[in-house]
């Protein structure tokens, strides 16, 4: 086996079951921030946090090709710039101040709906925490870097911002009767990993989580389900709030209490840091669509398989799926842009059945103007399952019916979308995930060298260096 592989190995054991065998014990939340080591991190541990960073990287990568991508970069190069310490953005390379570039890097990843997510945040953690990571170990100061991080230090950040920031999105769901985009709660996470590489202490800890709950974004998510736009899940000003936090607590600004952590009515959800692992509760997606969509892809493609029919032959098809899942660009039948169809439920079932498959081509210029999945988003009708809205957000389930033209009607099982812990993806197919995503557009060398690095992390120490030179230079087409 080569070297770049050893980042996924012990997939199922790690995405079965949360891990409660650390025996670590953190009396609060400030000193699981200041206090987690590597060496607390049971193996499975570390191996999602490679599997998440890999997975992140490669949407990175392809988010980089987009025109929202672009825009929040420049703007990031231009008016969020550091005049006191400065940091590289990712897969552009252009210097903003540490907020700034967590900004940019996060709408890059957001920019291509296939990053990985927790069931009950109803969002993503992991695209905000790490271009908030990479700025604040990049940042420099008359070229003297700020923090010093190693492969390990670096693993243990990512994984503290996972814990955090997914707890924070279950709590603030449990405590606010809106739902709102993942930069809500994804601004703790941020805010955790600078509190813990400026070396906060437990007060300016709080003050920092307090700042970032207060001044992250609320958008109404469901809002840009209904008309999808660039403004996807609010992740951009969830990474920059999360800097910015921290960098006002540092100067003595104040903030707390954070309610998602320190209410009485939530304070059950962070007893069990140390010993329940969030981060193994993380789904990988199949498709760069969003994840309620892709119960009815599963359905859609599994009919295919089982009676080989052709996309010509289909009269009508019928979704059945949860409420949320049949809003899904209930305002735009044919998607006009990549946002929409990303956030669409007809438009990734009929190209799943055109295409077999469903990638960045399809959600990209050349899939919206497919004369024939415009032909089959015409002929879907979605309804709502009362038995699937009462499962929804713990289970994301779906079922198709496809008519014929030759009079047969085809019915799917209940689906569920694969890659979550009870359906793990393989690590074969996430490495080819990354490469599909990664390698068209930074090329085959650089895209295993990425591979190599992230893999290597925490047993060579040139693995980090090299990564963060791939992460943080321009995306260069190379044919």
């Amino acid at each position: 086996m080569s070297r770049c592989c050893v980042i996924l190995n012990k997939t199922e054991s790690a995405m079965a079951e949360p891990d409660r065998g650390s025996t670590a014990a953190f009396a609060d939340v400030p000193t699981f921030v200041r206090g987690l080591a590597f060496a607390d991190l049971p193996e499975p541990v570390a191996v999602s946090a490679r599997r998440s960073l890999l997975d992140l990287i490669g949407v990175a990568a392809a988010g980089s090709r987009t025109r929202a991508a672009a825009i929040a970069s420049t703007y990031a190069a231009t008016q969020l710039c550091g005049s006191e310490r400065s940091a590289r953005i990712l897969f552009d390379g252009r210097r903003s101040g540490m907020a700034g570039a967590a900004f940019a890097g996060a709408m890059t990843i957001d920019a291509i709906d296939g990053h990985d997510g927790h069931a009950l945040t109803k969002g993503h953690a992991g695209v905000a925490l790490l271009p908030a990571l990479l700025a604040l170990i990049d940042s420099e100061r008359a070229g003297e870097a700020a923090y010093r991080v190693d492969g390990p230090e670096f693993i243990t950040c990512f994984v503290l911002g996972y814990e955090i920031a997914t707890r924070a999105g279950i709590a603030l769901h449990a405590t606010v009767a809106d739902y709102h985009c993942s930069g809500a709660w994804n601004a703790q996470g941020c805010a955790a990993i600078a509190s813990r590489l400026l070396a906060f202490d437990d007060m300016r800890t709080r003050h920092a989580f307090g700042v970032a709950e207060y001044f992250g974004p609320r958008g109404q998510i469901l809002r840009a389900c209904d008309s999808p736009t660039m403004v996807k899940d609010g992740s951009c000003w969830g990474a920059h709030a999360g800097i910015s936090a921290a960098l006002l607590a540092a100067e003595g600004f104040t903030g707390v209490p954070a309610v998602t952590v320190e209410d009485d009515a939530v304070i059950e959800l962070w007893a069990d840091l140390g010993s329940r692992w969030r981060i193994l509760e993380q789904y990988f997606k199949s498709y760069p669509v969003c994840r309620w969509a892709q119960p009815a892809i599963e359905a859609a493609l599994e009919l295919k398989r089982a009676h080989a029919f052709s996309a010509a032959e289909i009269a009508s098809i019928v979704i059945e799926s949860f409420s949320e899942a049949v809003a899904l660009g209930s305002r735009c039948a044919m998607p006009r842009t990549t946002e929409e169809a990303q956030y669409s439920l007809a438009f990734p079932v009929a190209a799943a059945l055109v295409c077999g498959r469903i990638g960045v081509d399809e959600v990209s210029a050349r899939g919206l103007t497919d004369p024939r999945v415009r032909r089959l988003v015409a002929m879907i009708r979605a309804e709502e399952s009362a038995e699937f809205s009462r499962r929804f957000p713990a289970e994301r389930w779906a079922r198709v019916r496809i008519e014929l033209a030759d009079g047969r009607m085809l019915v799917s099982e209940p689906a569920q979308a694969r890659g979550g812990p009870e359906n793990p993806l393989g690590d074969d197919e996430l490495r080819a995930k990354y490469r599909e995503l990664a390698a068209p557009v930074i090329g085959v060398a650089r895209a295993e060298r990425i591979e190599h690095a992230v893999g290597a992390l925490t047993v060579e120490q040139s693995a980090l260096p090299t990564l963060l030179e791939d992460l943080l230079q321009p995306a260069v087409q190379r044919h």
